[in-house]
C-alpha cells in the first residue's frame, strides 16, 4: 500500500521567506520522494485566520515541521519515517 507522501506549504505568494523556503524545499522534497502543496493563506480567510504570522509553515499532515525558514533536519526525520516502499 502506498501512503501519501506530500508536504504543505502555507505560504503568500508576495512573501520573499515563502520564496526562499520553498526554493530550498524542492529539491529535498524530491530528493526524499515527496511532493509538494501550496497553500496561498490569503486566498482563504480561515486559513489566514489559523496561519497568519506564521507563513510560512511545512506541515506533514497535521504535524508542524518548521515556518519561517526551513529545518532540513526536521523535513528528513520527520520523512525518513517513511521510507520508499520497493518495487519487489
Amino acid at each position: 500500500m502506498n501512503a501519501v507522501r506530500e508536504l504543505t506549504v502555507m505560504s503568500r505568494e508576495w512573501c520573499h521567506l515563502c520564496h526562499d523556503l520553498l526554493e530550498k524545499l524542492q529539491p529535498l522534497a524530491a530528493e526524499l520522494g515527496w511532493t509538494i502543496r501550496v497553500f496561498d493563506v490569503d486566498a482563504d480567510p480561515a486559513l489566514e485566520a489559523r496561519w497568519d504570522e506564521l507563513v510560512p509553515v511545512v506541515l506533514a499532515g497535521d504535524v508542524e515541521l518548521c515556518h519561517y525558514h526551513l529545518d532540513e533536519s526536521a523535513v528528513r526525520a520527520y520523512c525518513g519515517r517513511f521510507p520508499l516502499e520497493s518495487a519487489a
